[in-house]
């Protein structure tokens, strides 16, 4: 007798409870042995295929102590069919009741996941062998979950176990899903934070050595990386003002909008190339832009800006220069953009602060937190725009010194990459837009969070190799991810709503198939401060928000934390 969930070469032939002719099979004998197939095939095409599932031998199934076995024939699990020379995997993605040749079941659509030899071992995505309508459909038990699940050999990380089961680890590979980008999204209180934070822990983990740079829009993920990683926030960022491109100058510099911006933009050219002239370095250089990120003094701007006001005819048109001049005064003394602005910053330090930034060396601290939390609003996507193009302009200029790759990482993303809709001109968007189309042929690779992928910028989603989806409860957002899926994670894609918390579809080059994923718990010291408030334990405790006013009003005053 065969024992349940495995095949015998009669039950492969089609013998058994079902025996295949054509696209109908014989029902079991009363009281007929389980590990028998549950259905069989109707038609075949490309992708997927329709396949008759018997409720008797579900039911049968519905019994048995493994639990993959106990979920057969349950949207979004598995089911091998039999082929020439193997089976082919396929993921169930929907189901209807229905009659075949008389008898009571299920008709279903399935999608092809890959194919793998008699034992199920060396498995492989894609079908070069498709099966024949009428072949015998057979559920997958835990130890053939275990063997499509396997790990090929390369360097990966683990981060959960796969659904249905409760043992069977899941993996991401490494290489493969930062050598193509990746998005992780999630809509909010699903547990996109602590996920974010348990993927880039593990890769820490793995990778000790590592170069990461993460944008933190609410400070959310410094307490979990306090002890792996260095803080950087606008009490010790200290990024000198000058590294910024003609572009960012622009954003940070000018005021005005039309005609008048375009003026404003010809004259700030103008003195800023002086500005950066001016400086010993710039003569050993030769050739000198105003993108070259060469120290100057802002005074000396000023002081051009002055100069070349100077020489106007009328004094009408010094509107501009004196725009141009009020704005950089105002920078210069409100100490909410000492942190960019401040006459200490005039020195050359382009090399100490890329390596602090890019963690070079690492000193065991693979990655850079950026807490953007307490930076200006008005300036916030300038500073994310000169991060993000200093790590690609360094991955390009670096590319003949064979320099390691690394890796940025958004949060919030959508508001930086925001679609035509939400543009608002940053070049924020275009930094990271190019890093997302050209970025993996310098090594340097793109991470992606957010909750609202519909407000994405067209196509940046769709240069991500791997997806990472949690619940998305949004219509709208749920058809975007569809769209930049790949075929074969249609049924996965089905489930995206009915999600639990902590849970995910993970698709594209980092896995071998698309599977869904249950998080791994993370430790409380590893976590972002991203957990909801407790209105009821909290509204509860008399007198806890008086003793903390003082401190809040004087931060709230002081402008720090």
């Amino acid at each position: 007798m065969t024992e349940l969930g495995e095949s015998s070469p009669g039950n492969a032939s089609g013998e058994g409870p079902f025996a295949a002719s054509g696209s109908s099979f014989t029902p079991a004998s009363e009281g007929a042995a389980l590990g028998e197939p549950i259905g069989s095939v109707l038609d075949v095409s490309g992708s997927g295929s329709r396949i008759f599932l018997d409720m008797e031998r579900l039911r049968e199934y519905a019994a048995h102590p493994d639990s993959t076995l106990a979920q057969a024939g349950q949207v979004g699990t598995q089911v091998k069919i039999r082929c020439d020379r193997g089976w082919v995997v396929a993921n169930l993605r929907d189901q209807i009741q229905g009659s075949h040749e008389g008898r009571h079941g299920v008709l279903a659509n399935i999608d092809f996941l890959g194919e793998a030899d008699e034992s199920l071992q060396r498995f492989r995505r894609g079908v070069t062998r498709f099966p024949r309508a009428g072949s015998p459909v057979y559920p997958t038990s835990n130890s053939d979950m275990r063997q499509i699940y396997a790990s090929d050999g390369r360097s990966s990380i683990q981060v959960g176990t796969v659904y249905p089961t409760s043992d069977i680890r899941a993996g991401v590979y490494i290489d493969a899903m930062l050598g193509k980008h990746f998005a992780l999204l999630g809509s909010t209180g699903t547990g996109k934070s602590t996920a974010a934070a348990l993927i880039l822990h593990r890769i820490c983990e793995s990778s000790p050595e590592g170069h990461i740079v993460m944008i933190d829009p609410h400070g959310e993920y410094s307490a979990a990386f306090r002890d792996t990683g260095e803080i950087f926030d606008v009490d010790n960022l200290q990024m000198p003002y000058w590294l910024m491109n003609f572009e960012e100058h622009c954003e940070a510099f000018l005021t005005s909008s039309g005609d008048s911006r375009q003026e404003d933009a010809d004259i700030l050219a103008k003195c800023l190339l002086k500005a950066r002239a001016k400086n010993r370095l710039a003569e050993t250089l030769g050739k000198v832009t105003v993108d070259s990120p060469i120290p100057y003094l802002l005074s000396d701007l000023t002081k051009y800006l002055q100069d070349e006001m100077g020489q106007l005819e009328k004094a009408t048109s010094s509107v501009p220069y004196l725009r141009i001049k009020s704005k950089i005064d105002e920078l210069k003394s409100d100490p909410r953009y000492s942190f960019m602005f401040s006459g200490m910053l005039v020195g050359d330090t382009m090399t100490k602060f890329l390596g602090k930034i890019f963690r070079m060396p690492s000193s065991g601290k693979p990655i850079s937190i950026i807490d953007v939390s307490g930076v200006p609003s008005d300036i916030t996507t300038t500073v994310v725009a000169v991060l993000s193009r200093l790590m690609f302009d360094f991955a390009i200029w670096g590319r003949k010194e064979g320099t390691s790759p690394l890796l940025l990482v958004c949060e919030e993303a959508h508001r930086y990459v925001p679609n035509e809709r939400n543009a608002d001109g940053s070049s924020v968007g275009r930094v990271l837009s190019r890093i997302a189309k050209e970025g993996r042929k310098y090594g340097i690779s793109l991470g992606l969070i957010t909750q609202r992928p519909s407000d994405l910028a067209e196509g940046v989603l769709s240069q991500c190799g791997t997806i990472i989806s949690m619940r998305l409860n949004n219509d709208r957002d749920q058809t975007f991810v569809r769209a930049a899926m790949p075929e074969g994670a249609r049924g996965f894609l089905d489930t995206i709503a009915s999600l639990r918390n902590r849970e995910c579809i993970i698709c594209g080059e980092g896995v071998t198939v698309p599977v869904r994923v249950a998080f791994d718990d993370l430790e409380e010291a590893k976590r972002p401060a991203s957990e909801d408030p407790s209105f009821s334990s909290r509204w509860r405790e008399p007198g806890s928000d008086m003793e903390s006013l003082d401190r809040i009003v004087h931060r709230w005053r002081s402008q720090g934390k």
